[in-house]
């Protein structure tokens, strides 16, 4: 941690950079429209999650009440908003890797207790590791406490994270509770009276602390340990210890506690240790609400109208380009960037002049570096990075034409290393315990159209 206002600062820029990129417009629009018309998988393949779910044989396993509350629970989710939640890692807001967190529990006194059974099963939601992050996919899966390394694969950390969970904070992932998001997202107004220091300088670097009691109560209540003291983590370093009670519910810091007892604490879940980031960019004025999670908006801003939100439409005229002393257009046609200035007996000429290492007219050098390295490299980048393959297509196809037959460069670089990352994840989902080899370069032929480049 930083100063209190550097910190802020520093935590704005990194989610106004992970709002623009991790989960874009049309995969929200995508897995809404699904989800609303009851293809909860569909939803799911939309938002990029893979589905180790089997109603059927939950049916058989644990029974058909049990299949049909996570039936009903799956019916509900709404990914894209659980990945608009998903806790992410600096310097480039990626998800955190190699986890596991559960969405809900059912366990004893649940309606839907799985044959009564003494241990909770839990439907979790996985990330992959780092090596294996390609598309930053995640997956749906259940987890049984009884049978804790049965069907869990490779993963590398199969057990839901105590610090990482979503089944107290169902307003993240389950449509029907988003509208609590505005109560339960921390608000960082904390005047402090009559509590310990430590809290104030909690609540400057971005905690919710209006938020802690309430959210410890409820912790406690859940898992059935109302009296205990609770761990909550500041940052990579800080911790402290609280204990609660009363009505309302207040905290106090406990300032003494064997260190070899810390680490079988109950743990503050992340969601409601800090203030919600959507909160914070519009405060400070860096997002403004039509650029949010619909349900977010919704939720966070009263009078927010989806239906007005700002669509961003991409450039479709000519670019114009200074060539030898006059104005010439560039543009597409038949799919393919052109010099719409230059005849074609004229661009034939110049490209065998630059076979010769010739100096190609300036109307050729901005289309050679518009497939080579484009002023869009770094938003393609960014997609890429995040998943967003159909925009960073779009962008380049915007650009260069769907027939664009790409030169050897930054761009089709970037365009062959995310296909080959996608292998790496098909081979970690297959059961790879390892990164895989090196993929071989693909042939001149297969890797020169853009979309050809992403399809290995």
């Amino acid at each position: 941690m930083h100063s209190s206002t550097d910190g802020i600062e520093s935590r704005i820029s990194f989610w106004r950079r992970v709002r623009e990129f991790a989960v874009p417009p049309s995969m929200i629009e995508n897995a809404t429209a699904r989800r609303r018309a009851g293809d909860w998988a569909g939803a799911c393949a939309a938002a990029g999650f893979d589905v180790d779910v089997d109603l059927r044989a939950l049916a058989c396993r644990y029974g058909r009440e049990f299949a049909a509350r996570v039936r009903a629970d799956l019916r509900e989710l709404a990914p894209d908003l659980l990945r608009w939640h998903m806790p992410r890692v600096a310097p480039d807001g990626l998800l955190r890797p190699g986890l596991t967190a559960t969405l809900a529990r059912y366990g004893p006194g649940d309606t839907g207790n799985p044959c009564g059974r003494a241990s909770p099963v839990h439907l979790v939601v996985r990330t992959a590791p780092a090596w294996a992050d390609s598309g930053q996919r995640m997956s749906l899966a259940l987890w049984d406490e009884s049978q804790p390394e049965a069907g869990i694969g490779r993963h590398p950390h199969p057990r839901p994270n105590r610090r990482f969970r979503f089944d107290l904070h169902p307003h993240l992932w389950d449509a029907r509770r988003s509208d609590e998001l505005g109560i339960r997202s921390g608000t960082g107004i904390f005047d402090g009276e009559g509590m310990e220091p430590e809290f104030g300088e909690a609540a400057r670097l971005g905690c919710a602390v209006d938020r802690w009691a309430a959210e410890v109560d409820l912790m406690l209540r859940a898992d059935g340990h109302p009296d205990d003291p609770v761990l909550v983590r500041i940052g990579a370093k800080r911790r402290v210890i609280v204990e609660g009670g009363g009505d309302p519910a207040t905290l106090r810091i406990v300032r003494r506690y064997p260190r070899g007892v810390t680490p079988a604490l109950s743990v503050l879940p992340h969601a409601a240790t800090w203030v919600l980031p959507d909160l914070e960019l519009l405060r400070s004025g860096a997002l403004t609400a039509d650029r949010l999670h619909p349900l977010v908006a919704t939720a966070l801003v009263p009078d927010f109208d989806s239906a007005t939100t700002a669509s961003v439409t991409n450039p479709t005229g000519p670019h114009l380009v200074q060539c030898r002393g006059e104005q010439h257009r560039i543009g597409l046609v038949d799919g393919i960037l052109t010099a719409l200035d230059h005849s074609p007996d004229e661009i034939r000429r110049e490209e065998l002049l630059v076979a010769l290492s010739g100096t190609p007219l300036p109307c050729l050098q901005v289309i050679d570096r518009a497939h080579r390295r484009p002023d869009c490299l770094a938003g393609v980048r960014e997609r890429l990075t995040h998943g967003d393959v159909a925009g960073a297509l779009a962008i380049v196809e915007n650009l260069l034409g769907r027939q664009a037959k790409l030169r050897a460069g930054p761009l089709r670089d970037e365009l062959e290393a995310a296909a080959r990352r996608e292998i790496v994840y098909r081979r970690f989902r297959a059961g790879q315990t390892a990164p895989a080899p090196p993929v071989e370069r693909p042939t001149r032929t297969q890797r020169s159209h853009p979309r050809q480049a992403m399809s290995r």
